[in-house]
């Protein structure tokens, strides 16, 4: 693609492509699918280390490992799906069901995870045979367009449509704003920050947007205290919590806080004092903005720390900071996408209930939670009243909402947020979710209408038990 963005060039090539994938058999699909796959995952380590050049954010040997996930895992999970023709017969009720691409996507993609969220979206549209344009983070499209490249030259090897993956080599508001609302685009699938999704689902155009997360996690009493904060170590610390659901707050109910705060000391994470706090504060957040600071996003911990003035071990994974409220005024109560905690000690369950809601709804509603219980009960209430998409238990927030590690979630790296996060679901989203479904339905009497006298329904005097009651006798 030349220098000048033209939309309406891309457009004619998408649709061009879509005419023709839409054409291709099932069998030819999963070997573009195949080829795809194994030429990424063959560049996991070159685009790892390339998206930490460009973005110097998080750590190439973590980058390595969700570019595995994202081609390795993903083609697992979707390799045997049925995407084309008849996916489904059911004789009894007479319901066919065929699916059918649903056209040309147009890929956004977060600076946070710049390599994997292209394959993983470049995998999961060749395998529903829909033409997709990738659209990169100014600050990584060097590493995007690698990947797309590679999927791509690997698709055409296996007679894949021409220009069935395209890139912007360009990266501008304006171009954005244009591909998303153009005539001819059928989907926009959006994984970025909140400004971003809230203009893919104004655009006019279908949208699959995920919004940010702000992950709370609850250490119910019963939890096994040093187990809890391994594994929420292991994942704040992957590629420096670049992954949007990476916990956030710790919730301790007070019978076991004290454990927590001294785990987390032994393992080597620090706790701020109150001043130490507002100066990391400073550093961390962008009061103009209401957003965390662009500069800390998946930096370590000494680092972040440097740069507010704070004098730290060089081994220290994590920095924790002790508050009490949720809300503006305690900027570090959101989402902070690097090794940054926020610490609340609470009274009981109910309280830690309490505050957890209230950090779910301070930017992360829909999204992920988290809780460390060995009581079953407890874990049963907590998740009937939280919003959330997912809900982790005792598993490592940022590998287990992204699926397919720690539990069966399918491998995604869009991670649907539901009504409470303005989305269309609450789903992992994969490759049956870029799939039109036909459905052929075939004559099928109902038996019980069939001998029933319809006259009845223009009876007044019948209410709606002596309706049934009749239409029961002809069972």
């Amino acid at each position: 693609m030349g220098n000048t963005i033209d939309a309406n060039k891309i457009m004619e090539k998408a649709t061009s492509a879509a005419a023709i994938f839409g054409q291709l058999s099932q069998e030819h699909t999963d070997r573009i699918v195949r080829a795809a796959y194994e030429a990424a995952f063959d560049n996991r380590v070159k685009l790892a280390k390339l998206a930490y050049e460009e973005t110097g954010k998080g750590k190439w040997e973590d980058k390595v490992i969700k570019n595995a996930v994202a081609t390795q895992f993903v083609y697992d999970d979707i390799k045997d799906l049925k995407t084309v023709g008849i996916i489904s017969e059911d004789e009894e009720n007479g319901i066919v069901e065929i699916a059918q691409p649903i056209g040309p996507i147009f890929a956004l993609i977060p600076v946070t995870n710049p390599t994997s969220t292209v394959m993983f979206k470049i995998l999961i549209a060749l395998k529903t045979r829909n033409p997709i344009i990738i659209g990169p983070h100014p600050n990584a499209i060097k590493c995007s367009t690698e990947a797309a490249r590679i999927c791509y030259e690997a698709a055409l090897k296996e007679d894949a449509p021409e220009d069935c993956v395209q890139w912007l080599s360009e990266v501008s508001m304006d171009i954005t704003h244009e591909l998303m609302g153009h005539k001819d685009l059928s989907l926009v699938l959006a994984t970025g920050g909140a400004g971003l999704v809230h203009a893919a689902y104004s655009s006019g155009t279908p949208a699959i947007g995920v919004g940010p997360g702000n992950v709370p996690v609850f250490v119910e009493k019963s939890a096994d205290a040093r187990f809890a904060v391994e594994q929420i170590i292991i994942s704040k610390t992957f590629d420096n919590g670049t992954v949007c659901a990476s916990e956030q707050a710790i919730v301790a109910e007070r019978a076991i806080a004290d454990k927590v705060v001294e785990e987390f000391k032994q393992q080597k994470c620090y706790f701020l004092s109150r001043e130490e706090g507002k100066a990391l504060e400073k550093v961390a957040y962008d009061p103009k903005r209401e957003l965390m600071n662009a500069e800390i996003v998946g930096k370590p911990a000494p680092v972040i720390a440097k740069m507010a003035g704070i004098d730290v071990p060089d081994d220290t994974k994590l920095l924790l900071v002790r508050l009490d409220e949720v809300g503006k005024e305690c900027p570090l109560s959101g989402e902070i996408l690097a090794p940054i905690l926020a610490f609340y000690k609470v009274g009981g369950f109910d309280d830690a209930i309490n505050q957890c809601i209230d950090l779910n709804f301070y930017g992360g509603t829909g999204h992920t939670v988290s809780m460390y219980s060995n009581d079953e009960d407890k874990i049963k209430k907590f998740a009937s009243v939280m919003n959330a998409g997912r809900i982790l238990l005792n598993t490592p927030s940022s590998q287990g909402a992204v699926g397919g590690i720690y539990n069966t979630l399918n491998p995604s790296f869009t991670l649907g947020c539901g009504s409470g996060g303005k989305n269309i679901t609450t789903d992992n989203i994969t490759a049956k979710h870029l799939l039109n479904i036909q459905r052929i339905a075939r004559r099928r009497v109902n038996r019980r209408l069939e001998h029933f006298d319809q006259n009845l329904y223009f009876d007044e005097s019948l209410d709606a038990n002596a309706i049934e009651k009749k239409f029961d006798m002809n069972d």
